[in-house]
């Protein structure tokens, strides 16, 4: 029997042209297909929790304006700029 918590295993089937992507970008990145797979999972379903969030949100206090979403991205864009710059330093 296996130790620990072993993963899951799934068998995907995708385009040709995504498969060649992931292959590409999981090589770039130094990490094997199912680590980057699993990675881009993760995103995914964050980013799915983080819209259903909004969708919550809104249906409680009314939909997010154009001025609030604008906001919004410029403190993200101003996060990711100082995100990078303390990167690179």
């Amino acid at each position: 029997m296996p130790r620990g918590n072993p993963s899951p295993k799934l068998a995907i089937t995708v385009d040709p042209d995504v498969h060649e992507k992931v292959l590409e970008a999981a090589t770039a990145e130094g990490i094997s297909v199912s680590a980057w797979m699993t990675n881009a999972a993760r995103r995914a379903l964050l980013a799915r929790d983080g819209l259903a969030a909004v969708a919550e949100w809104e249906a409680e206090h009314s939909e997010l304006t154009d001025a609030e979403l604008a906001a919004a991205r410029r403190r993200v864009t101003e996060q990711l700029t100082s995100a990078s710059r303390a990167r690179s330093t």
